[in-house]
């Protein structure tokens, strides 16, 4: 085998190790919003396609979270409850709670 053919091959394995992976390829993360104090905590979330979003009611009345379209909606959450909605790239991102409409929250979707 020629020296210099197997210096090339060599040197040419690490180099595709260091091609970057897309960000397609990141995992999906799931975030928690708490109810409590008739509260959305957070009020605003910043959110990727593809993650989901654990509503968590600790407030010893009911509670939804309903987008303002009501084209999803977490049902009446007693408390302790959960719900988990997964973020879709057309979905509407302002929400409210239908028990008490002054409760307010919103995800920012990207990417």
């Amino acid at each position: 085998m020629d020296r210099r053919f197997a210096l090339k091959t060599i040197l040419a394995v690490p180099a595709v190790a260091l091609i970057p992976f897309s960000r397609a390829a990141s995992a999906a993360t799931t975030h928690e919003v708490v109810i409590k104090n008739f509260k959305f905590s957070p009020d605003a979330l910043d959110v990727n396609v593809g993650d989901t979003v654990v509503f968590k009611n600790l407030d010893g009345a009911r509670h939804t979270a309903t987008a303002r379209d009501k084209s999803w909606d977490t049902g009446a959450l007693r408390k302790s409850d959960t719900a988990t909605i997964e973020i879709t790239a057309d979905m509407k991102t302002s929400y409210f709670c239908r028990f008490h409409p002054n409760m307010k929250g919103n995800l920012k979707v990207t990417g």
